[in-house]
């Protein structure tokens, strides 16, 4: 899933190759991508493309005096930058992964797409972000714009396991279930550990990690091309889907712990100990 760092890196490529541009045709082939009808898709047609910023992981397009393209690219989603589209030819219903398509006048654009059967990309074309969209609206304060004072106050309102509270997007804004891994990493914090039972250094090492991981990543990211940002992301892991693999820290072991539907990396030296995390999907097959 693209996280702040990603997010911010694709945004700043808007800025730099669509900004100033105008829209030739706003294209929609995922109708359940789409989760608003006023203003129409038609209704886009000849508009500048004027801005180009975020809402934690939220992408947010500025079209004209007053619209927005605010995209959510959830799990599976993403944004390829064309320099030109080989068809003029307008999208038909259902075609393969693209999403939504927006063309400007100078033959290049952008496709939203995304892989697999859970559809879950979400694009909303509205006047008012920060309203408009219930995600957005409910948005904690940004991870890379909150003080270490508020930090540890939003924290400590939600007790739980930190991994979950860095997280949650009404907490802070940006941090999703990669760079939390990564940044416990550097904070050398459990996964598990309590909010409610941190202490105030260990709440200032876990704001500093934040910072480090969130502000290295995204300055990594900020200049690289669409198609180049995943593979930058991965290159920049210490821990995070790299479970077998050696810690570059201190060489042991990366762990795995499996959910449901997603997974989190650690490691056990480095943050626990030495102790191994329960893998309660192992547990269950150990039985």
């Amino acid at each position: 899933m693209p996280e702040l760092p990603e997010v911010e890196a694709l945004a700043a490529y808007l800025r730099e190759r669509a900004v100033g541009h105008t829209v030739q045709r706003f294209e929609v082939s995922s109708f359940s991508a789409l989760k608003t009808y006023d203003p129409a898709p038609s209704a886009l047609t000849g508009l500048p493309i004027t801005s180009a910023g975020r809402h934690g992981k939220f992408l947010d397009v500025g079209i004209g005096p007053e619209v927005h393209l605010v995209v959510h690219l959830a799990r599976a989603g993403w944004l390829h930058y064309r320099d030109a589209f080989k068809s003029p030819a307008p999208l038909k219903p259902g075609s393969g992964p693209i999403a939504i398509r927006l063309r400007l006048d100078d033959g290049s654009g952008f496709d939203l797409t995304e892989a697999g059967t859970q559809k879950s990309l979400a694009a909303y074309l509205v006047r008012d972000p920060l309203t408009e969209v219930p995600g957005v609206s409910r948005l904690g304060p940004d991870a890379l714009a909150v003080s270490r004072d508020e930090f540890a106050a939003r924290l400590r309102e939600r007790n739980g396991q930190v991994k979950g509270v860095l997280t949650d997007q009404e907490v802070l804004a940006g941090i999703g279930n990669a760079y939390s891994d990564e940044i416990l990493h550097v904070a050398k914090m459990s996964p598990f550990a309590l909010t409610g039972k941190l202490t105030d250094e260990q709440i200032t090492t876990l704001y500093e990690a934040m910072r480090e991981v969130e502000t290295d990543a995204v300055q990594r990211s900020v200049g690289q091309r669409a198609a180049e940002l995943k593979g930058e992301k991965r290159a920049g892991m210490r821990v995070h889907a790299r479970t077998g693999l050696p810690c570059p820290v201190c060489g042991d072991t990366v762990r795995e712990v499996s959910f449901a539907d997603k997974s989190l990396q650690y490691c056990a030296t480095c943050q626990t100990g030495g102790k191994p995390l329960a893998d309660r999907r192992l547990s269950k097959l150990v039985r």
